[in-house]
């Protein structure tokens, strides 16, 4: 909405957008001014991808329906960017890491974790994290003495933008400055300039971002959280730094353990990072620049954990996981990567193999979903397999061109199954057949438990009714792509 607003009437309030429009949520208000209650880079990013839609479509405010606007700005502003961080995974994982061990880690991150849910969707999650791997990359090849003075300079900036992205990324962003000061084992003066520089990059973004809170919210650090319009959400940001308050254990344990939303019940392969920053800190005589990288992954593990027990767990919405810790995610990788290759047994190999194969079984195919109400017991036996079953499946590109469902969201079942089959079992003959039953069994544990969480109860059944109607695209049905409501 406040993209319309800034190409149709060049402002950024939604006051006329909304007339024209009809209504939105997560707004603010001030004065009677209504804005979006979100940092707002992914606002001003999908400004040219509106621009041009617009003029293909006469050149008149209101002839652009929403699924067009969103789909694109999804492929240009999160998909793409997802793919573009994946070779930096890969780059960064080559380094230190045999071929094999690099395939599979990259796969398990594209396919089996909210990395995946978020680069589907018109949200800042994920290019949030695409902004900080980007940052964390520059400073990862600077602690290498693979870049100089402008590379520090890129870093701060990419960092910036992650605030301007979504909020909550001012603390990685924070910690990526110590990072900036501490990864070259220089001297204290040296170090310090360092981090001044990484913060010089970062001063243009987050200059805008103050000048765009004092133009629409009355100060530089007046957030959008601050004024929020709807009555039912300003109490989870009370209290606290912004409603971030002192830890609550239930917040905490639901966070990652939750059969609904846990990050380690939806990816079980993101423990591996455990075992894998141990074996990091083992090779830091080899690879100096391993060190500081250790510390920076367990403080940022540390904030991220202190940040989603503090905050309210029930503010999280209708997502697929934990979304605030999606940013996380990237940080994770190479520990795993570390533990795969350190695997000193084909049972451990199995195992592990088996917590990557099950993450991308359980997530990819809620991604599938993408849209996960609160009150539902389980998502994947509540949600995803009867609705399958039912020929209710994604709308897609293909479904779009004339393949309807079920064969066109099959092909998505498909290639998720694929990756399961690869990661899980791929390689794995001769005395290695012990590696994929011990993989199959892990993965038939994690399917065991989502299963018992399933409760059947009224709750996945309106679920189920809503997103039927509402969501997906029923079988032998082309759904509209230049509309709003995508329903023929």
């Amino acid at each position: 909405m406040q993209t319309r607003a800034l190409v149709d009437f060049g402002e950024a309030s939604l006051n006329r957008a909304m007339r024209l429009y009809g209504p939105v949520g997560d707004l603010s208000v001030r004065q009677g001014t209504y804005y979006p209650s979100k940092a707002p880079l992914l606002s001003y990013a999908a400004v040219p991808i509106y621009w041009v839609l617009r003029q293909i479509a006469g050149g008149r405010p209101g002839e652009v329906p929403e699924i067009p606007l969103v789909f694109l700005a999804r492929v240009f502003l999160t998909a793409l960017p997802t793919l573009v961080g994946l070779l930096l995974v890969r780059r960064l994982l080559e380094t230190y890491c045999k071929a094999e061990v690099v395939d599979l880690v990259v796969t398990f991150y594209a396919l089996g974790t909210l990395a995946f849910s978020y680069s589907l969707q018109f949200l800042s999650h994920q290019t949030s994290a695409n902004l900080l791997l980007a940052a964390f990359f520059m400073l990862w090849r600077w602690s290498r003495a693979e870049t100089r003075v402008p590379g520090l300079l890129l870093a701060g900036a990419l960092a910036g933008l992650a605030v301007t992205a979504e909020y909550t990324s001012a603390m990685p962003a924070g910690l990526l400055a110590f990072y900036a000061a501490l990864s070259r084992h220089d001297s204290i003066r040296a170090a310090v300039k360092h981090a001044g520089l990484f913060a010089a990059g970062a001063i243009v973004p987050l200059g805008l971002l103050a000048w765009y809170h004092t133009v629409c919210f009355g100060g530089p650090l007046e957030t959008g959280y601050r004024h929020l319009a709807d009555a039912a959400y300003q109490p989870w940001h009370l209290g606290g730094f912004l409603g971030i308050r002192t830890p609550a254990p239930r917040a905490c344990f639901l966070s990652l353990f939750s059969p609904l939303r846990g990050l380690l019940l939806l990816s079980p392969g993101l423990v591996l990072a455990a075992p894998g920053l141990r074996e990091i800190w083992r090779q830091r005589r080899e690879h100096p620049e391993l060190a500081p990288m250790t510390v920076l992954v367990l403080v940022l593990i540390a904030a991220y954990l202190y940040f989603t027990s503090s905050f309210t767990y029930d503010s999280w919405g209708w997502t697929t996981g934990p979304r605030h810790m999606t940013g996380l995610l990237p940080f994770l990788l190479l520990p795993i990567a570390f533990a795969l290759q350190r695997a000193d047994s084909t049972v451990v190999a199995g195992v592990m193999r088996g917590l990557l194969a099950s993450s991308i079984l359980v997530t990819g195919l809620l991604t599938l979903v993408n849209y996960i109400p609160d009150n539902v017991s389980e998502a994947l036996f509540g949600l995803f397999l009867p609705l399958t079953l039912a020929g209710d499946l994604v709308p897609s590109v293909p479904v779009f061109l004339g393949m309807v469902n079920p064969w066109s969201g099959g092909v998505f079942l498909l290639v998720i199954l694929c990756a399961v089959g690869y990661v899980g079992f791929h390689n794995l003959t001769g005395r290695r057949v012990i590696t994929g039953i011990a993989s199959l069994a892990v993965v038939a544990g994690v399917v065991a438990v989502h299963a018992a969480a399933y409760g059947n109860t009224d709750g996945d059944r309106g679920a189920r009714n809503l997103l039927s109607q509402v969501w997906f695209a029923p079988p032998g049905v082309k759904p509209c792509f230049w509309c709003t409501s995508g329903r023929p």
